[in-house]
């Protein structure tokens, strides 16, 4: 029975590296994959799935046009895989249910839980709501060894507590942090 997956992480905690690794293993064994990710992410370019390491693998570009439905059903894979999840609408991950519950073709999407101010995305608030199976990846603190739940977006190398929801960027943008250290700085910046 097809199940629909939602893998969360931080940001640098290896989400892409999965998606690669979990597309490299079922082409390898000679099986059908469909890779997406949302137009939104152009980080490495639109349709491209990339890890900070220097994997990178193309994708099918999930916009508000696309029926992954449809296109599943046409395809017949054995996996779908979906990068940068939380970019998704309440309807895409609709879709991805339907692929799951009536094509019986399992979903893995990879995401973050929450946006730099502590808020869930939209894509994140829907597969955690709907997903049959939630799964954390983890990382550690850039600041402590704690485990990092948070995402700290960072101007210049300081640390930014308000803004628009997406912004998109790596390291140079965005650190993991622990809760701990997230409201330290954020008290912080709030002193000056």
């Amino acid at each position: 029975m097809a199940k629909l997956y939602y893998r969360y992480g931080t940001m640098n905690s290896g989400k892409s590296i999965e998606v690669l690794r979990t597309a490299h293993n079922y082409e390898e064994q000679g099986k059908k994959v469909l890779l997406f990710t949302p137009a939104v992410d152009d980080r490495y370019g639109v349709g491209t799935v990339a890890s900070r390491i220097g994997m990178q693998k193309k994708a099918m570009i999930i916009d508000e046009h696309i029926d992954m439905v449809k296109l599943a059903a046409a395809e017949k894979p054995n996996c779908i895989l979906i990068d940068e999840c939380q970019f998704l609408q309440k309807e895409q991950v609709l879709q991805l249910t339907e692929i799951v519950d009536t094509l019986n073709i399992p979903v893995i999407a990879y995401g973050l839980r929450a946006d730099f101010m502590g808020q869930l995305f939209e894509g994140s608030y829907h597969l955690l709501a709907l997903a049959d199976q939630i799964d954390e990846i983890k990382t550690i603190c850039w600041y402590c060894d704690k485990k990092a739940i948070m995402n700290m977006r960072c101007e210049d190398g300081k640390p930014v507590f308000e803004g628009a929801q997406i912004q998109i960027g790596g390291n140079e943008s965005y650190l993991p942090v622990c809760r701990k250290c997230y409201s330290l700085k954020r008290k912080q910046a709030q002193s000056l």
